[in-house]
Parts: structure tokens; sequence; C-alpha cells
């Protein structure tokens, strides 16, 4: 390889595989001759999508599926080939419950991921009061707010549709997707799309009307998907796929390997080269330098050139969670299981946020004659219970569940999966810290952040992130070209 451009991308989760991929590709289409090295400290790649094969059962140890109205992880899917493989949830027992006053409620219809399209159900839910409802539909009335700063998730729900549509719906919603506490989290940095609606429509009930009007048919040919996907096999699938074409592409993939520290060198005004010094005692430099790791880590690294980015990434916070994979005999479960799970508002003082019936949503993932189950607790507020060891755990798991579904049996199969200051939390002022971030890195050319610290945690959103860091490290690598010549 002739006078290659050398780039190293530090933390192998999806979003610095992603970048990576994204940068092979964009390389070879622009007949950049490029040398790309990947460094993560854990042994395998992947970061927090983890599959795990049982004998007959299949365990997901973090995400189980990802959003497929987001089109950045379907696009991945299929240049990785991959696209066979993408299983829908189930077409029977779509329903989906929250633990209520002492019951099971069905929650309304395409309030899953918070995605505004839906209105009567919340009618036939059950879960609001006559004078709760009556609150909710003051939406249509109430002015929008003037403001134009930042708001937290709690408070617009609860100025928008009143106290019960907040505490029984949203707050266990979005707990189970950021492990977050609505009363910090900010509405801008997560669903700016509330804050568009109650702009433009002034009522948010009225721009879920107009959404749900102009909901997009599927392309004719396209096979249909459902809310979410997933791999036939686990998303690991996704993981192995990947590094298998970085190395068919001959990128040096260096994993059980920590940065130890980063230096920065300069031989002309905005020209850098990045030391990277590793734990092994060896050293690589770089034109270019993508920082895929938790924002924590990335703020050791680069708190020596920048004390003011080290700060602002120490500003995000993380939260603690843990999930259960749990099996029990199918015969003796009865009816005490419907839907594919249910999620716990914070007013119930549960130990759950949230439980999916992982045989029921997906195909392939257990025996007919089990029901495999998925169990979610920590979070903000909640990270307590992650004090107890793993049996101590799963039998806190299994009162809550003989307390919520009525299930006595004793499992058959129990695994509990931890995950350590892993979900970036997007609290109030978060996109205002990202672009004071921004400002502070500026002045080193090519030295880009990414990862579910900053514009999404889902998978799509990782993946989409990676490929924006791909994009930025071919702009500079380009300007700094036309500059030698």
């Amino acid at each position: 390889m002739k006078n290659p451009r050398t780039v190293a991308i530090v933390g192998g989760g999806i979003s610095g595989l992603a970048a990576a991929f994204a940068l092979v590709e964009r390389a070879k289409e622009e007949g950049l001759p490029l040398r790309l090295t990947l460094i993560d400290a854990d042994r395998s790649w992947g970061g927090k999508i983890v599959t795990h094969r049982i004998g007959d059962l299949l365990t997901e140890a973090g995400p189980d599926s990802f959003l497929s109205q987001k089109p950045a992880g379907l696009q991945l899917v299929h240049k990785l080939g991959l696209t066979d493989q993408l299983i829908n949830t189930n077409e029977t027992g779509k329903k989906a419950f929250v633990y209520c006053r002492g019951r099971l409620c069905e929650l309304p219809e395409g309030l899953v991921v918070l995605r505004p399209g839906q209105i009567a159900p919340f009618l036939r839910s059950g879960l609001l009061t006559p004078l709760g409802l009556a609150r909710m539909g003051l939406d249509l009335v109430m002015p929008a707010s003037p403001q134009n700063g930042d708001e937290s998730v709690a408070s617009f729900f609860r100025r928008r549709f009143g106290r019960q549509v907040f505490e029984r719906m949203m707050e266990p919603l979005l707990a189970g997707i950021y492990a977050g506490d609505a009363e910090h989290m900010s509405l801008r940095a997560t669903f700016p799309r509330f804050i568009e609606l109650e702009r433009e429509h002034g009522s948010v009930i009225r721009g879920m009307m107009a959404a749900r009007t102009a909901h997009e048919q599927p392309e004719p040919g396209r096979t249909p998907r459902t809310m979410f996907v997933s791999l036939k096999h686990g998303l690991a699938d996704l993981v192995e796929a990947i590094v298998r074409r970085l190395t068919e592409q001959g990128v040096t993939l260096r994993s059980g390997t920590t940065v130890e520290s980063l230096r920065v060198r300069s031989h002309a005004l905005g020209r850098w080269m990045y030391d990277i010094m590793l734990s092994d005692g060896s050293a690589l430099s770089a034109e270019s330098l993508v920082l895929a790791a938790p924002a924590y880590a990335s703020a050791e690294l680069l708190r020596p050139l920048t004390p003011i980015a080290g700060g602002l990434l120490d500003m995000i916070p993380y939260a603690s969670t843990a999930t259960i994979a749990i099996a029990y005999p199918a015969a003796v479960i009865g009816g005490a299981v419907q839907g594919f799970g249910f999620v716990v508002p914070r007013t119930e003082q549960k130990d759950l946020i949230a439980a999916t019936w992982t045989s029921l949503k997906w195909p392939h993932r257990a025996p007919a004659d089990q029901l495999l189950a998925r169990c979610y607790v920590g979070g903000v507020g909640r990270e307590d219970i992650l004090q107890l060891d793993d049996q101590a755990l799963v039998q806190r798991i299994k009162g809550e569940l003989r307390a919520i579904c009525g299930i006595t049996a004793e499992p058959t199969f129990a695994e509990v999966n931890r995950w350590v200051n892993a979900m970036p939390q997007y609290v109030i002022g978060h996109l205002d810290r990202l672009a004071q971030l921004e400002a502070a890195l500026s002045r080193y050319g090519g030295l880009v952040l990414t990862g579910a610290a900053y514009r999404g945690v889902g998978i799509p959103d990782c993946i989409r992130d990676g490929a924006l860091a791909a994009e930025r490290v071919m702009q500079h690598l380009s300007s700094q070209g036309m500059e030698r010549r």
C-alpha cells in the first residue's frame, strides 16, 4: 500500500464497528489507501451486543432487537448480506402491558417506543381514570409553551397531558429505553419530535393525528417489518459479520488492549498526529482518531489535551442495569402470561423496570415446552438492587414475577448479566453541552467522538453516528490531502 492514510478507532462497540465499516467502505469508493486500527479493552467485540446460546435457549445479555423505523440498522444488515436472517416479532400476542394499581393493563398501541400516531387506544386502555382522561384532553386547548430552552421529559408530559398519563404510561416506557429519571432527562435530546408537534400543531394530540394520517406505507416488494426486528441466531451475528468484513479488508483489530494515554503533536498549523499509548507497552500514531469509548473513558484521554472537553464529558452521567434471563416450564404457566411483556411505573415501587416474554415475542428463542423471559432492573434511582449477588437477584425477580403475573413455578434456567455504568443519561442541557464539546475540540482536526453517549442510545442511532464519524474523518483526510499538493 503506497503512502496509506492512518486512522485509529478506540472502542469496539457497535458505534466503533460501524465507524470502521463505513470508513473502509468510503475509502474504497474514493480509492484512498487506508491503514485502519480498531482497539478495544474487551477481548470480544460488540460492546453490549452479547448473545448467549445455552442448549436450546438463545438469550441476549444486552439489547435483544432494534427499531426497523430507523433505517441505519436495516441498511447495515443489508450491506453485510444478513437480510435473510432478519426476523420480525411473532404475529400473535402483540400486546404490551403496564403494571398499574396491582394489575396488568394493556398499553395503547403505538406507545411502546413513544411513537406519535395512535390516539383512540388511550381511551380504551383502562389505565386512566375519567379525570385523567379529561386532563389529557386539555392538550387540545392548551397553548404551546413560549419557551425555547430545554425542558425535562417529566415537565413536558405533565404539562401537556397531566400526572396520570406521565406516571402510568410515559415514565415506565422511558425507563425501559433509557434506564433514566424523567425528571432530569432532556426532552430536546431524547424526544424532540414532541416539541415539534407542540410547536407545529399547537397540540400534541392534533400532531399525533396528523402523523397518523401521513404515515408512510411500506415500499412495494419490500418485506413488511414489525416495529422491532432482530436476527434469527442473535444480534451477535451482526457483530461477527462486521468483524469478518473488517478482517477481510485488512483492518488491524486489537482486542484486549487498553489505551493508557493520548498525546498530540503538530508539525504545521492545524495539522496533528495522534500518538496512542497502549497497555501492552506499544504505541501507534494516526492522522485521525475516533473515540468510540464511553464518555467517561474518553474524558480521561482528552483531559490532558483540553480540560474543558474532559469536564464536559464528565457531565454525561451513566446508570447501571442488569438483565436477567429466566426460563420456566411452559406447561405450568397457564394463562399467567399475556402479550409480549410489561413495564412497571416507578410509582409502583417494584424492582422490575420491565419484562419481555422472549419466547413469545421472538421465534427461535426457546423450545415450545419452555417460556423464556428477559427481566430488566436497575437504572437511575433503582440501582440498589444491583448490590445483590446473582442468586439473590434471581430470587428477587422470581418474587416480582409471582406478585405481578402469578408465576409460582420454579425456573429451569436463570442467567444474570450486569452492565455497570453502561447507560448514558441525556440530562437537561445535553445538546448545549455537546455544542460546547464540539467547540472545545475544534482545534484538533481529525479528532472525532461517537457512541451512545451523544446522539442516541439505540443500535440504529449508534450505527448512524458511527457512519457520520467516518464521514468526518474522510473530510479531514481529504482536506489534508489537498494541503499536501
